[in-house]
């Protein structure tokens, strides 16, 4: 269950990154992210987006070691970061689903909701 959780968590990981980059190249999809206002991401956006792929390239770290795939960082870094990240991920439900944007609750809050679990099933371990 632990592996399934870290592949699955990196999965997603791994496809938001994709989408932050889309929206850092102009591409018309901010209906999904950043409260759907925008089509095409202004310039401040897309600095966020790009600021979010570095983010998720460091979680997918911490993400890895939960899984026992990597030993990069102090043990005790990894189990606090689990627990923050179950959170972050946990909140990341509540403010999707309480987006203006259609798209962006349909689906950024199911994405955030498999993250908080996958997160949560790490931290537990």
């Amino acid at each position: 269950m632990v592996v399934t959780a870290g592949v699955v968590a990196c999965l997603l990981l791994a496809g938001l990154a994709v989408f932050q980059l889309l929206l850092v190249a102009g591409r018309p999809l901010g209906r999904f992210a950043w409260g759907g206002q925008h089509d095409v991401l202004p310039r401040g956006l897309r600095i966020g987006s790009a600021v979010s792929v570095v983010v998720y390239a460091v979680v997918a770290v911490v993400v890895l070691q939960a899984a026992g795939a990597l030993t990069l960082l102090p043990d005790a870094v990894v189990d606090v970061g689990m627990w923050v990240l179950t959170g972050y991920f946990a909140l990341g439900v509540l403010m999707n689903g309480i987006s203006r944007s259609r798209p962006e609750r349909l689906v950024m809050t199911p994405i955030a909701l498999l993250l908080a679990l996958c997160c949560l099933v790490l931290a537990l371990q």
